[in-house]
């Protein structure tokens, strides 16, 4: 199975289009959200092509292959409006024996790793990252549409024990094998 995973939208139908491009393109058996869907947050400038309801409508459209954790930006009026939970904090999976915590970042992250967890896969910051601490690998796949530090729009894909950062165009940029 193939995974696409990607954090902080914030509401920028423009970004959320390329990254849909992106999950065709990659030809993803699922997307993985990891929060801040909608709301670009009090911190943030107005996305490029901000449009909530487009992104609302673009998501619902494949609701039966996104799973989603919840963001520090998104709440109950949010899950009201899209088809599919986003109301998680956190969720647990297990691939080529390793366990692997999804969650946004805002609570737990590479500076806040639970001691049970194999690898750490987050967002919230907005900076790629690729580093084991306290022997967690800790990953964050940056962000769809507001990078941050000179970072370019990215996801991740997970596929066969192999992580692949990516820019929104499909430029490979980082890599790592479980």
């Amino acid at each position: 199975m193939k995974y696409l995973i990607a954090s902080d939208i914030h509401g920028s139908a423009y970004y959320c289009r390329k990254l849909l491009d992106a999950f065709e393109r990659e030809n993803a058996d699922r997307l993985i959200l990891l929060g801040d869907l909608l709301y670009h947050g009090p911190r943030n400038n107005l996305p490029e092509g901000h449009d909530p309801k487009a992104v609302i409508a673009m998501l619902n459209g494949l609701k039966d292959k996104i799973f989603c954790v919840r963001g520090n930006c998104d709440t109950e009026v949010d899950q009201m409006v899209l088809e599919f939970p986003v109301m998680a904090e956190y969720a647990l999976m297990e691939t080529n024996g390793k366990l692997i915590m999804l969650t946004h970042g805002h609570h737990y992250g590479a500076d806040n790793v639970p001691p049970c967890v194999d690898v750490m896969i987050n967002g919230h910051t907005h900076v790629p990252l690729c580093e084991e601490r306290n022997g967690v690998l800790c990953l964050n796949c940056g962000s769809v549409s507001l990078p941050k530090q000179n970072s370019a729009h990215s996801y991740m894909t997970l596929e066969d024990g192999v992580f692949v950062w990516k820019d929104l165009d499909g430029a490979e940029f980082m890599r790592r094998a479980l």
